[in-house]
């Protein structure tokens, strides 16, 4: 699956208390929205993205995992 990150993205995950925030600017949520509909196209199950502070987010953000269930 190939990502396309827009220029100047930001992305913030945050997890409390059972509750995930995830808080991004408007290049991040476009990042999302292309990661989401690649996600959608994917023909099979399982496909996934993991994106944390060493993968696209932003310093301090807990994990997260997209993926696709059909």
């Amino acid at each position: 699956m190939k990502v396309k990150w827009e220029d100047g993205f930001e992305i913030r995950v945050r997890v409390e208390g059972g509750c995930a925030l995830v808080s991004a600017n408007r290049a991040g949520l476009r990042s999302l929205a292309g990661i989401l509909l690649s996600l959608a196209r994917e023909p099979e199950p399982g496909a996934h993205i993991h994106l944390d502070t060493y993968n696209s987010l932003e310093d301090g953000s807990d994990e997260l995992i997209l993926e696709k269930t059909d």
